[in-house]
Formats: C-alpha cells, structure tokens, sequence
C-alpha cells in the first residue's frame, strides 16, 4: 500500500474508469462497477488492489494471484484465475503508468517565494512558481511559469530556466540555458567548470572554460549527476535525455534526443551521442568518441572507439556483444584447461 503521507490517493476508480484510463478492455462487463483503491505488486496484491500482469517470470506467482483485477496482455490472460477481474491492454506498461499518475499524486507546493530565499532584483520568475526555503536565485536569471525551486538549490547568475521545469533540493545550477517540462533531481550539478588542464613540469594550468550547457524539453537529470560546461563549443543535452544518479557527461559532449545514461556512467569531453544511444550502468567512454543513433552500451562496457549506428557492445575495450561472448567462452576455456565448462 502506498504511503499516504507522502503521496495523496485519488482512488477509488470503478474498473470501468480504469479500462478508460488504462486504454483496455474489461473482460467481464458486469464487474464495470467494481471498485478498486491501490495498485499493488502482482505477488502481495489483494482485496481491492489492482495488479499489473505483463512479465513472463511472474507466470508462477500469477496461478496464485487474489488481486480484485488485473491488467495483462492477450497472451497472458489465460492464466489470470477466474476469480480475479481481468483487462486486457496493447501496452500495460503505458497502462500502469496512466493508472499510476490518476492514482497517486505527490503533494504539490504552495506558490509563492519563500521569505528566506534570496532572489535577485533583476531576475524574472514567471507566473505560478514555488521558490523554497533559503533558495538562491542571482542575477539575470529568467525562470519560466509554474516552475519549482526546490530548498537551497542554487540557479547562477544569467541562467534561463523554461516552463513546469523542477530544481529540487540543493541543485546547483550554472552557466545554463534549459528548456521546458525538464526535472533536475536534489544534488546534480550542471554549468560547472570541465575538466580541462594543460599538464606540464611546473604544474597543472588551468584552460579557462567558456561555454554553456543547453538542456533540450523533457530532460531528466537525476541525483547527483553532473553535467559540465563546454570549453569552447557547449554542451548540449538533447530533448527527452534520461540522465540517471551519479552519470558524469563531461563539456563539449553533444548528446542526441532521447539517449539514456544508466548510474555512474562517464562520458569524457568531447563527444558525439546520436539519438537514443543507451549506455548501461558504469559504462565509460574515452573523449572524441561518436557513438551512433541507437547503438547500445552494456554495463561497465569501455568504448575506445565510434561505434556504428544500431550496434550493441561490450566488455573492455568494448566490441560486439556476440565477439565479446566468444572472447569470454574462449577465456573460460583456457582457465579450465581447454575444457568448456568447468565440472
């Protein structure tokens, strides 16, 4: 059950409620008038919980099931046991995230400015904004309507921030130019100085960095990531990004629209994401690497050189995941004295 001290429920829906919401078609039209209050785990769900029935592992626990319904697919309705209210969606992921959001909805902050945040003069906050405790928003900053600042965070001189965008708390904001419906989570860092040095015998000298990170609509950038400015050229996040917790995107990168950066992913200077690249967790990629629309990343993959449009690599330095299968085959053979499997 969901905890509602943190989220408010809007339940309970009728199932035909839940059929609109949810795109699907109720089974046994006589139970439209059912109610139920909570969405639930397919394994725990109960009397007057709906469940979400689309992955095969859970075929087992399904046989099992006391939910008072169930959303599945076509193929999967036949296990769904005759006492369990059933509907059938095309797309019951998009289905649980519809019912999700009419279900549930997290406080929302009154809006105002709060007494001790520090806004300056000359910045523009648009209509309909929070601006939390002991927030500190400079000068020539430009915030768009119905935008949330969260407590302490932090958004620098000149910075534009578009519209419904979330700063949450202690967010720190710099030398940024972002765009609309984007959420910044507590912690992540974007507009810093990258990483650039000229290293020499008397000493590391800094290079001066110069330029901006531009966020595209729609982009997620989660806790404590960090996304630095460019050197020169900017760093440009494209529409639709998912930058997961503790990602490092260096400056000068250009990612494409709709790419997704798994936890602790680092991305060195200077390079080129076409769209939707996906990088799994603790992957790396050396600088000046293009990686092309769609290709896949596994986790802990390092890139050292571009990579195709469509393709998928891993491993160390990063190849084909088929070569990369032979290499480990080949690998565990040799340690078990050229057996292929150890006994």
């Amino acid at each position: 059950m969901v905890d509602t001290r943190f989220y408010q429920n809007n339940g309970p829906f009728t199932l035909a409620e839940v059929a609109e919401i949810c795109a699907a078609e109720l089974v046994d039209a006589s139970k439209a008038g059912v109610k139920v209050a909570e969405i639930a785990m397919l394994p725990v769900a109960g009397e007057g919980e709906i469940c979400f029935f689309y992955d095969k592992k859970m075929k087992e626990a399904a046989k099992e099931m006391k939910a008072t319904a169930c959303v599945t697919t076509e193929d999967f309705l036949p296990l769904v046991p005759e006492t369990v209210a059933a509907l059938v969606a095309k797309n019951p992921q998009e289905a649980y995230r519809q019912l999700n959001m009419k279900m549930y909805a997290e406080p929302q902050p009154q809006k105002k400015i709060a007494a001790t945040a520090v806004v300056a003069e000359t910045a523009k906050i648009g209509a309909g904004c929070f601006i939390g405790e002991y927030a500190v928003i400079e000068d020539g900053v430009e915030i768009g309507d119905n935008c949330r600042i969260g407590h302490h965070a932090v958004i620098a001189h000149g910075c534009k921030i578009g519209n419904n965008c979330r700063i949450d708390a202690g967010a720190m904001i710099s030398h940024t130019i972002m765009g609309n419906d984007c959420f910044i989570y507590s912690g992540a860092q974007l507009g810093n100085d990258g990483f650039g040095f000229i290293m020499g015998p008397g000493g590391h000298k800094k290079l001066p960095q110069v330029g901006r990170v531009i966020l595209g609509n729609d982009v997620e950038v989660c806790a404590n990531a960090c996304i630095d400015r460019g050197a020169l050229d900017d760093t440009v996040i494209g529409d639709g990004c998912r930058i997961d917790t503790l990602v490092q995107v260096a400056h000068n990168c250009h990612i494409g629209r709709g790419c997704v950066l798994v936890s602790q992913v680092g991305v060195a200077g200077s390079c080129q994401f076409d769209d939707f690249v996906v990088c799994a967790g603790q992957a790396g990629v050396a600088d000046h690497i293009h990686i092309g629309a769609g290709a896949q990343v596994g986790a802990q993959g390092g890139v050292m050189r571009d990579i195709p449009a469509g393709e998928v690599v891993w491993g160390t330095p990063a190849v084909p995941i088929k070569q990369s299968m032979r290499q480990i085959a080949a690998l565990q053979k040799l340690a078990n004295g050229g057996k292929t499997s150890a006994k």
